[in-house]
């Protein structure tokens, strides 16, 4: 399975997010694409990240790098990286690895927009 990925940038209460839609697998193989893109993104000066993952199938150890990876570089600007998952599989990753803690994570893009805290 491949990797898909369409960004957009949307208002909020807080200010312009740019949302990154992902579809497919994160996985050794697809996530160096997904790291490219967040590091695009950042040089660009988009601080503020919405990562959409409701087409998302899979996700290994090396998704969630890049995950952490781009959390990293918007902080180092002040910025956010907000996760939006409703998938029980791929929230349980999170869980399991506590990064739940680390990343605020939304059920709809909506609401990761509109987040203010």
């Amino acid at each position: 399975m491949d990797l898909s990925l369409s960004t957009r940038n949307v208002s909020g209460p807080s200010g312009d997010r740019t949302v990154v839609e992902v579809g497919g697998e994160i996985d050794v193989y697809t996530a160096p694409k997904l790291r490219e893109q967040l590091v695009e993104l950042v040089n660009d000066g988009s601080y503020h990240l919405v990562v959409d993952m409701e087409g998302v199938d899979f996700l290994d150890s090396t998704g969630l790098g890049v995950l952490v990876g781009g959390l990293k570089r918007v902080r180092a600007h002040e910025g956010s990286l907000r996760l939006v998952c409703n998938q029980e599989r791929i929230l349980k990753i999170f869980r399991i690895t506590g990064l739940t803690k680390v990343f605020p994570i939304h059920t709809s893009v909506d609401e990761a927009v509109n987040a203010t805290d």
